[in-house]
């Protein structure tokens, strides 16, 4: 069996120079509208999931707080490990521990470059910088059940949010 990671770029934000700490820059309301109906997007398309895990930036938090508001999962936490500082081989020690809880679908919400970066090396086992993840977008992945998922994972969803947003959903 394997588990489902959903992996989710926060909404646009406010710009760089606007704000003395990078931490603090929210979403705009353009990104707050569009990461909205990308969320309901995936609550259309049937997903629920047992975590939703977010970096502690604004910009992530309120991105992980509408998945949450949209009735996308009923447990949302945050954790420096997917802060734009945060590690790979970090989060991947909190992803096996959580792993033994019985999980089958956990959504991250973070940043770039950090999540393409990771997602390839869960596929690949390296980061050729191949990947290429817009803001509001997903990236889908199944990870093993067992063993270390670096290298081992499946890439099964890779999508913009203009594709999500757009796409017939009749």
């Amino acid at each position: 069996m394997s588990i489902e990671l959903y992996m989710i770029r926060h909404g646009l934000a406010g710009e760089h120079g606007s704000y003395p700490n990078d931490e603090e820059r929210p979403l705009t309301e353009a990104g707050h509208k569009k990461t909205k109906r990308v969320a309901e997007r995936l609550r259309d398309l049937g997903l629920k999931f047992d975590l939703i895990l977010t970096s502690p930036l604004v910009r992530a938090r309120q991105t992980a707080e509408i998945l949450y508001t949209t009735g996308l999962s009923e447990q949302l936490e945050e954790t420096r490990h997917l802060a734009p500082e945060g590690r790979f081989e970090h989060w991947l020690a909190w992803f096996e521990d959580w792993r033994k809880l019985a999980g089958e679908s956990l959504a991250i919400v973070g940043h770039e470059p950090n999540l393409s970066t990771w997602a390839e090396m869960l596929i690949w086992g390296q980061s050729p910088g191949r990947i290429v993840m817009k803001k509001a977008g997903v990236i889908g992945l199944l990870l093993p059940a067992e063993g270390s998922p670096a290298g081992q994972s499946d890439l099964f969803w890779l999508s913009p949010p203009r594709f999500l947003i757009n796409v017939n959903s009749g």
